[in-house]
C-alpha cells in the first residue's frame, strides 16, 4: 500500500544536531553500564530497566519529534538543546537515582517531557500528541513524586511511572495516541537512519569499557589478545544488526501511515529497548572478561555476557518477525545456544567463554552470507 500524505517540513536525512543529541543520550548507556557493572545483580538489573525503560522511551519519542519537526530552525535547534540538558540531568543522577538524587532525575526528566510536547505540538500530528501528553506528562510527576520517597515506595512508583508510559496506552487505545496512529507520518529513512546511528554510538560505548577494563598496570599477551577478542563481539553485533536496516526500511516504507506508526512502535521502542538492554548486559560482561582473562568470571558476569548477546539475538528476530523482512531460525538457535555457554565463563575461563560466543555470532552470519549468495544465484539462473 502507498503511504499516506506526508508534513510539508518531515525529516529526510538526520540533521548534525540530532547526532549531537545522540551522543549527550548515550551518557544514559555509559551510567546504566557503570550502575550495573558495580551491582551485577536482580536488583541491580531491575534498576536498570527502570531507568532504561523511561529514558529510552522518550529517546524515541524525540526520533519521531524530529521526523516530523525537524530542527532546521534556530529556534527548535535551541530547543532541542534544552531537551538534551533534560537528558544530561537524568543521566548525572542515574546512579543515585533511586537513593540521594531522584528528585534531580524527575527534573530533568520533567524538561525532556516538557520540551518533546511542546515542540511535537507544532506537528501536523497534533491529535496524536494531544493523546500523548497525559501519559508522559503522569509518568514525570510520578518519577518526581519517587524522589520525594525513601524505602519501598520509591520503586513503587518507578513502576507506575513505566507502566503509564509505556504499557497504559495499550490498555487504553481509544484514549491514546493508538487511536490516533494515522497523524503521525513517519519517514521511513530518517527513522531507521537515526536508530541506526544511535545503536553504532552504543557498540563505541562497548568498545570504550574494553579499553577501560583492560588492566593497565599488567599488559601482556594474554590482555592483548583478550582486547583484541573482545572487540570482535560488537563487531558482530554490528554486522548482525545492520544487515537487517535495509529491509526494515522497506517494510516501513511500504505501510500506510497509520501500520507505520505502530510498527515503529513495536519494533524501535520496544524491541529496541530488549536490544540495548541486550548491549549494558554485554558491555559488564565485557568489562569481567578484560579485567580477569585467564580466570572465571562467576555466574553473575557469565550470564550479563552471554544474556545480553541472546537478547539482543532475541530483540532482532522479533523486528524480522513483526516487519516480516527474514527468517528467525538462526537467531533463536544461536540465542539459545549462546545462553548455553555460560557455564564455560562462570566455571573455567573468561576468554574461552568469548571466543565460543564469538564463533557461535560468526556462523550465524555466515550461514546468513551463504543463504544470500544461494538466493543471489538461483534468480540469476531464472533471468538466464
Amino acid at each position: 500500500m502507498e503511504p499516506g500524505p506526508r508534513d510539508p517540513d518531515i525529516a529526510d536525512r538526520v540533521n548534525p544536531v540530532e547526532i549531537f543529541f545522540d551522543l549527550v543520550f548515550v551518557l544514559t548507556i555509559t551510567q546504566l553500564v557503570a550502575l550495573l557493572d558495580e551491582h551485577l545483580d536482580w536488583i541491580g538489573l531491575g534498576r536498570v530497566v527502570l531507568i532504561l525503560g523511561l529514558l529510552w522511551y522518550l529517546y524515541t519519542g524525540y526520533a519521531w519529534l524530529t521526523n516530523h519537526v525537524p530542527p532546521r530552525t534556530a529556534t527548535r535547534k535551541l530547543l532541542l538543546f534544552a531537551g538534551m540538558a533534560g537528558f544530561l540531568l537524568t543521566a548525572v543522577a542515574i546512579p543515585d537515582a533511586f537513593t540521594g538524587s531522584g528528585l534531580l532525575f524527575g527534573i530533568g526528566y520533567l524538561i525532556v517531557v516538557t520540551v518533546h510536547l511542546g515542540l511535537f505540538s507544532h506537528s501536523t500530528a497534533r491529535a496524536g500528541v494531544r493523546r500523548l501528553a497525559p501519559y508522559n506528562l503522569g509518568a514525570a510527576l510520578l518519577v518526581i513524586a519517587a524522589g520525594l520517597f525513601t524505602g519501598p515506595a520509591v520503586p513503587a512508583l518507578w513502576l507506575a511511572a513505566v507502566f503509564t508510559q509505556t504499557v497504559l496506552p495499550y490498555l487504553l487505545p481509544g484514549h491514546s495516541w493508538l487511536g490516533a496512529a494515522a497523524s503521525f507520518h513517519l519517514s521511513a529513512a530518517h527513522f531507521v537512519e537515526r536508530h541506526g546511528l544511535l545503536v553504532i554510538i552504543t557498540f563505541g560505548e562497548t568498545v570504550v569499557v574494553i579499553g577501560m577494563g583492560a588492566p593497565h598496570a599488567h599488559l601482556g599477551s594474554g590482555i592483548a589478545f583478550a582486547v583484541v577478542l573482545a572487540l570482535a563481539l560488537p563487531a558482530a553485533l554490528w554486522w548482525t544488526y545492520f544487515s537487517d536496516t535495509g529491509p526494515a526500511e522497506a517494510a516501513l516504507e511500504h505501510a500506510d501511515d497509520a501500520t507505520r506508526s505502530r510498527y515503529a512502535a513495536r519494533v524501535y521502542v520496544i524491541a529496541h529497548f530488549l536490544l540495548l538492554l541486550g548491549v549494558i548486559l554485554t558491555a559488564a560482561g565485557l568489562h569481567a572478561v578484560v579485567s580477569h582473562p585467564t580466570q572465571s568470571t562467576g555466574w553473575a558476569a557469565a550470564l550479563a555476557l552471554s544474556g545480553g548477546v541472546a537478547l539482543f539475538l532475541l530483540a532482532v528476530a522479533d523486528t524480522r518477525r513483526v516487519l516480516g523482512t527474514g527468517r528467525r531460525t538462526t537467531r533463536l538457535i544461536t540465542a539459545a545456544l549462546v545462553l548455553a555457554s555460560s557455564p564455560i565463563g562462570a566455571n573455567l575461563y573468561a576468554t574461552l567463554h568469548l571466543a565460543v560466543v564469538i564463533a557461535l555470532l560468526t556462523v550465524m552470519l555466515l550461514r546468513d552470507g551463504a543463504r544470500r549468495t544461494g538466493r543471489g544465484r538461483l534468480v540469476s539462473a531464472a533471468r538466464t
